[in-house]
């Protein structure tokens, strides 16, 4: 079953200018014309059969209606910023799976570990140290493997 809602936009464009009480100060926080923001109340307006706003020579107000439905409309930004950053969160956390050598491992990785636990606690990290050859670097975020150093500064 399809919504019948209101052109996001329009919805912006409405919160904005009952902010700002002016279609020209909505239109420079959103980064459009002032016939832009203008014509997206009045879309909104004809959509749901009310006036929102009375116009007036010095400025925008908004009317008992337009009250209503701000409060509504405000209350659902509110939400939808909540569930995205949510959802964010979550993205940004997780787990990540070190695959490494049981040497390193053991007289590196091993000591650093608490530290990193502190900085990301929303991290969960998971260790596989196997012998060389055994490593199963594609389930793997990150793979990681100790190098000798040449005399020169190079890498054996």
């Amino acid at each position: 079953m399809r919504r019948s809602l209101p052109p996001l936009n329009a919805l912006r464009s409405f919160d904005a200018a009952a902010r700002h009480q002016s279609f020209t100060r909505a239109a420079a926080e959103l980064c459009v014309t002032q016939g832009a923001v203008s014509h997206q109340v009045k879309a909104l307006e004809i959509e749901l059969g009310l006036q929102l706003f009375k116009r007036e020579r010095n400025g925008l107000v908004i009317t008992e209606a337009g009250r209503d439905y701000l409060a509504v409309v405000r209350d659902v930004f509110d939400q939808l910023e909540l569930a995205t950053d949510r959802l964010l969160q979550r993205q940004r956390s997780g787990t990540i799976t070190v695959s490494t050598s049981p040497d390193f491992a053991a007289k590196w990785l091993v000591g650093r570990l608490g530290r990193f636990a502190e900085a990301y606690p929303e991290i969960e990290l998971k260790l596989a140290a196997l012998l060389r050859g055994k490593q199963d670097e594609k389930r793997a975020s990150i793979g990681m493997r100790k190098c000798r150093r040449m005399r020169d500064g190079g890498r054996a």
